[in-house]
């Protein structure tokens, strides 16, 4: 498995990644997934430009309603796919979500190849403009937006909650853009009401806190900050998501597995711990046979907690 996973990766350094394969970085995926669906739309582009890689896919429930609660559900590819919202978990967590009465819109954003942090943010920023913009069309209610993500996407959903209402700062001495100026809503707000964290990377300065796959030279990480940890510590830490920890801050729900080996479960426990000091709300399971996207990290349990934890907001 850790070969597989390795053989994904160094593809990935050598040129920008295309759709994400099922398992490694994307997480367990059944094929050709069928959703049940009121309405569906496919490569909308949420930025108003002719890049597909600002494209989204925007499903219904199939219980029709004026309005529905939104999830944003974000791909995993080590930052290295800018396409593979098409396999966005769809058959476990999307699937779940709809069935559960929200809608839910996967993004593709940029990746690492095509642009260095913090674009992935604030491409993600613009899809959640977007969803406030385009409410009344696709029938959001933006009284509850939230944010969710497997591996890269779990990191892209996790920051987008922590630096909900944060469109500037400054960590150490890199002053970072947490905005962007990216789409045709900049008026509207890109807060969220939540996040779903599902195996991500949330401390970009201790990814050797437990026993993780060895990336060889440049780890993702790296090619995303095109740097290295020794040498500009304060960009990673304007990269991880808990950098940026407030008691102000969106409830968080925290899925990771004891046995992943690409991102340590330590990332997952350092996160839950912090939160909770915050002050924040937030609920974790910690997946004893769990890997890294895994069958055992999607069962019914777990998206059934995941449900109920964003239900309980609404």
């Amino acid at each position: 498995m850790k070969k597989t996973i390795l053989s994904v990766c160094m593809c990935c350094l050598s040129a920008v990644a295309m759709a994400q394969p099922a398992g490694g970085f994307g997480g367990f995926q059944a094929p050709q997934v069928k959703l049940e669906t009121s309405q569906e739309w496919k490569d909308v582009n949420y930025a108003g430009d002719d890049q597909a890689y600002h494209t989204c896919d925007i499903y219904l429930p199939k219980q029709e309603k004026a309005s529905y609660p939104v999830v944003i559900h974000i791909y995993g590819s080590a930052w290295f796919s800018n396409s593979s919202k098409g396999m966005a978990d769809l058959g476990t967590i999307v699937k779940s979500l709809l069935d559960a009465g929200f809608a839910v819109v996967c993004p593709n954003h940029r990746s690492s190849m095509d642009a260095k942090w913090p674009a992935q943010i604030h491409d993600i920023r613009a899809v959640i403009r977007f969803v406030r913009g385009e409410a009344k069309k696709y029938k959001f209610d933006t009284k509850f937006i939230a944010t969710s993500g497997f591996s890269s996407g779990g990191h892209l959903a996790s920051t987008a909650a922590t630096t909900s209402g944060t469109k500037q700062t400054k960590v150490g001495t890199v002053d970072i853009d947490l905005e962007g100026n990216v789409g045709n809503y900049l008026n509207e707000s890109s807060a969220v009401n939540a996040a779903c964290d599902w195996s991500g990377p949330i401390d970009l300065t201790a990814m050797d806190c437990g026993e993780s796959m060895k990336m060889g030279e440049n780890s993702p990480e790296d090619v995303l900050l095109n740097s290295k940890l020794a040498k500009e510590p304060d960009k990673y830490l304007s990269l991880s998501a808990n950098t940026y920890v407030d008691k102000n801050d969106p409830p968080i729900i925290i899925f990771h597995g004891e046995k992943d080996n690409v991102v340590p479960c330590c990332q997952g426990k350092a996160f839950y711990e912090t939160l909770k000091a915050a002050g924040v709300k937030t609920e974790a399971t910690f997946v004893p046979e769990g890997s890294h996207g895994g069958p055992a990290m999607y069962v019914d349990e777990n998206l059934q907690k995941m449900v109920n934890f964003l239900k309980a907001l609404l």
